[in-house]
């Protein structure tokens, strides 16, 4: 592949391996590249939010939905990782069971009503960063697999801001909630998302 990829502050670089599942052999740029990741992901919303889907609380349709996303893009969409990245993710091998166990917990809490829908949401969308499941587009899986949790539980999807896939300060201030979150203080992701800690159904 001729493509140098480049990678925004934060962001997960490919393993040349995976970097080589390109599928559309017409990308030469980067500009190129992310108007086509863009459709191909818009495509996959669409599918997402166009008809109730079932059971989005597992790992089969997690994988299902990063594969609509990003399937006409990568060869590995979909696939769950099995190689370590940096400078996020945790060991491949625990990724299905830490995903098994805090599609779990989210499912709990609703049913339970530990939090209101939108504080859930938060802690369920770091934590599915946390965990990183796939090679690359765990951000962008991340927020739109939120999203529709919050639809279906009736609520509105987070207005995320500005396009978090690009360098800026609006990125700059969503990494850093994400750090403070792997330390345990959410303030921040709530303070970004809006979101009033402790408010009920």
């Amino acid at each position: 592949m001729g493509l140098k990829i480049e990678y925004p502050a934060g962001a997960t670089p490919l393993d040349p391996d995976d970097a080589a599942g390109l599928i559309p052999g017409h990308i030469t740029t980067q500009g190129q590249l992310n108007e086509w990741e863009y459709a191909n992901v818009i495509r996959g919303e669409e599918w997402a939010f166009g008809t109730k889907q079932k059971n989005i609380l597992s790992i089969e349709f997690i994988q299902t939905l990063h594969q609509k996303m990003f399937g006409d893009t990568w060869k590995w969409a979909g696939a769950i990782r099995t190689k370590e990245t940096h400078p996020v993710g945790i060991a491949p091998e625990r990724i299905r069971p830490e995903l098994k166990t805090l599609l779990e917990d989210v499912e709990a809490q609703i049913k339970d009503g530990t939090w209101g829908i939108e504080e859930i949401a938060v802690r369920f969308h770091h934590r599915m960063v946390y965990v990183h499941p796939f090679p690359n587009g765990n951000g962008r899986f991340s927020r739109t697999i939120t999203d529709l949790m919050l639809v279906q539980n009736g609520k509105d999807r987070f207005a995320w801001g500005a396009d978090l896939d690009r360098e800026g300060e609006a990125r700059e201030r969503y990494i850093a909630a994400l750090r403070a979150a792997d330390r345990r203080d959410y303030g921040p992701l709530f303070a970004l998302l809006k979101v009033k800690r402790g408010s009920g159904k």
